[in-house]
This record gives structure tokens, sequence and C-alpha cells, in this order.
């Protein structure tokens, strides 16, 4: 037993060694270096430029949607809610932005397709059924950011994007406790529950 596992050992290590080589860290093919394995400031690889494309795809929603919710929404608290969502999130895709072009890194400049579709399923509700619907997709997307800015936090290699991960995810857990606590005061319709059944 202990010579195949030798014998398989020494078959992986070259494998091993040679996956080592090259493109271990994500860099692009254009990533310039200061020496072998060191990249030169502001050089992002795959992983740090899909998030920052993510965050800045999610923060756009954000804004726009936080707009439709401040004239749309019945609730006072749920119109606040939203309107603290456009200007955190402002804040925030403007810090993004700059480090973005620090390293290079195209950002979406609209929203995508699932945000807009998400947007016009919204926009299809009223009253406090349009308010219940919103902060349940808030708490859903603030669950994902959370979890994107921890990924960052702890995996990411630009130093730029983690330090703006650490510094964004307090809000983000904010957004997201405020969220659940509006939705349990949003009042039930019970008309329109005594019609789903």
């Amino acid at each position: 037993m202990r010579k195949v596992l030798i014998a398989t050992a020494l078959v992986l290590l070259p494998w091993h060694a040679c996956a080592q080589i090259g493109n271990s860290a994500g860099w692009s093919p254009n990533t310039q270096t200061e020496k072998a394995g060191v990249p030169s400031p502001n050089q992002s690889n795959y992983q740090d430029q899909l998030f920052a494309q993510t965050a800045a795809v999610g923060g756009l929603a954000e804004v726009d949607l936080g707009k439709l919710v401040a004239s749309k929404a019945v609730d006072p608290g749920v119109k606040r809610f939203a309107e603290r969502m456009v200007d955190d999130h402002e804040k925030a895709n403007v810090k993004l932005k700059s480090i973005a072009q620090k390293s290079n890194i195209p950002l979406p400049t609209n929203v995508d397709a699932e945000h807009g579709k998400t947007r016009a399923d919204l926009n299809k509700l009223n009253g406090h059924q349009f308010d219940r619907a919103y902060l349940a997709y808030q708490t859903v997307e603030h669950q994902k950011t959370a979890q994107l800015l921890a990924w960052e936090i702890g995996q990411g290699e630009d130093a730029d994007l983690q330090r703006f991960a650490s510094e964004t995810l307090p809000t983000v857990l904010e957004h997201l406790r405020m969220a659940r606590d509006l939705a349990a005061q949003i009042p039930v319709d019970v008309s329109q529950s005594n019609q789903k059944r």
C-alpha cells in the first residue's frame, strides 16, 4: 500500500508543479510584474475584476430601484429606507469606480438584464404588496452582497478592493438588518391572502 501511495505522489508531483507555473493567481495575460510572481501595483486578477464588476452592477441596481421605491412605496419607513439605499450606494459606487479606474478594471454603466427584470416585476405591484416584495428582495440581495464582500476580504488580491469591501461590509449588514426589521412591520393584506387560497 505504501508503494502505491509513493508511486501516486511521484506521478502527481510533476503535474502539481506545472499547475503552479504561469497564471496561478488568476492574473490576466497582460499583467505587468515587478519581478517574477509579483504583480506591479494596481494590477488586478480575474477574481478581483469579477468582484468589482459584480459589486458595481449591484450598486447601480440599488440606486435605480431605490429611486423607484422612494416614489412608489406606501410605508413611510420603506420610503426612507429606499432613500438611504440611494445615498449609501451612490457613495459606494463612486469609491468603487475610483478604485477600478486605478486598476484599469472596466465597470458596467447600466443595470443588467436580471436587475432590470426585478425592477419591472416590482413595478407591477402596488401598496403593501409592493413594499413587502421590495423588502424581501433587499433581504436576499444584501445577503448575497455580504457574502461577496466577505469573499473579497478573505480571498481578493487587490488591496484597495479588499479595503473597499472591508469598509462597505458593515453598511451592507446594517441595510440587511433594516430590511428585515421593516419587513416585520409591514401589514399583510388579508384580502389578497384570502384570494390565493
